[in-house]
């Protein structure tokens, strides 16, 4: 785990990823000090990889009004301060960009997580695959025309312009959770009879859209992850199966370097067997099956357990999202632990015995 590893260009000091996560606090999709503390501390913590939150192509395109964008100049510019500080404390800065799609404009979870109509704070234009609300009370979002899908291929070519400018030196593209993609993706919310639905290939034309878009702007020499949701956990859905055979394709294209195994929430009918490192089988069936690199995320919580993912070849990074959220110091505990040698230290620890 506390190997360095290398994607394209880029080595990361260990095989350790802050999982993106949303923090719920930005204003107009501007980043500000909180978000600065949140992922500045991680990096100084010890991750090798430390990325943003899902931060949104478009307006619209936010799952709450408090998450990130990345459509303007001001907004690269305030999160091209958070990429420096992360870089100078040993960590690679990652960018997750994705689009909301069919579950954008709810509350955020201390407020419910409702749905949010213009008269409540929220908007009104949601676009999607096809037009199928998420769940009952949600909206009822359009199903996008290809002038609309032409419109967000370029708000996201845009995004990854500026991710660029910005610093950073990985990009995520979000295609999992039942956000855009993932509603192309799957047969439950793509109901669409034109080159974009029915066939598993026209199901991820979108999908191979958006990578074609990202290459355009992002460069060679920098690495391209991709979340997916593995399954749907819903008969009918998405399944493992279509994830490798997705995956195997894009090896084979060779300009996705990364899939980060997530699973399941484009439908309410789910059912999870949710348990420390539930999602780490998928992780592992995706990188023997397509040979490609993984990452496993999922309730990984201690040392011992991302360690033996790591030894055991079940995936190449473990992704922490509210182990690293508890406790940013989190990898340097468990090189302490694990008496895991010739690990970078930060300078500020080097003398210290606080692990």
């Amino acid at each position: 785990m506390f190997r360095p590893i290398r994607f394209r260009s880029v080595e990361a000091r260990n095989r350790i990823m802050l999982s993106p996560m949303c923090q719920y606090s930005g204003e107009n999709g501007l980043s500000n000090d909180w978000h600065f503390v949140h992922l500045g501390a991680r990096a100084a913590g010890g991750a090798g990889w430390v990325f943003t939150e899902a931060v949104h192509i478009e307006p619209r395109g936010r799952i709450t009004p408090h998450c990130l964008g990345l459509w303007n100049d001001e907004q690269r510019d305030r999160l091209a301060r958070i990429a420096r500080y992360v870089s100078d404390q040993g960590a690679v800065p990652g960018i997750q960009l994705g689009h909301a799609g069919r579950k954008a404009s709810v509350g955020r979870p201390w407020e419910g997580s409702h749905p949010l109509r213009s008269d409540t704070g929220g908007w009104d234009d949601l676009v999607s695959a096809s037009a199928v609300p998420y769940a009952s009370q949600w909206q009822v979002p359009e199903a996008m025309n290809q002038n609309q899908i032409g419109e967000s291929l370029q708000a996201l070519k845009s995004a990854t312009r500026r991710a660029r400018e910005a610093g950073f030196r990985a990009l995520e593209l979000h295609g999992a959770h039942g956000y855009l993609i993932h509603q192309f993706l799957s047969p439950l919310s793509n109901k669409r009879t034109d080159a974009y639905g029915g066939s598993f290939e026209n199901r991820i034309r979108f999908l191979q859209e958006s990578i074609a878009v990202v290459r355009e702007e992002w460069p060679g020499d920098l690495p391209l992850f991709l979340r997916l949701s593995c399954t749907d956990w819903v008969d009918g859905g998405w399944t493992l199966d279509d994830t490798v055979r997705l995956a195997t394709l894009l090896r084979f294209q060779g300009d996705v370097d990364l899939i980060d195994c997530s699973s399941g929430g484009n439908d309410p009918r789910q059912n999870i067997p949710i348990h420390p490192g539930y999602q780490v089988p998928l992780a592992q069936a995706v990188r023997a099956r397509a040979d490609i690199a993984t990452g496993a995320v999922g309730l990984i919580h201690s040392p011992d357990l991302a360690e033996s993912i790591i030894a055991n070849g079940q995936a190449d990074l473990v992704i922490l999202g509210r182990a690293l959220l508890s406790d940013p110091a989190w990898p340097l505990r468990a090189a302490a632990t694990l008496k895991a040698e010739n690990v970078e230290w930060p300078r500020q620890y080097e003398r210290s015995n606080i692990f």
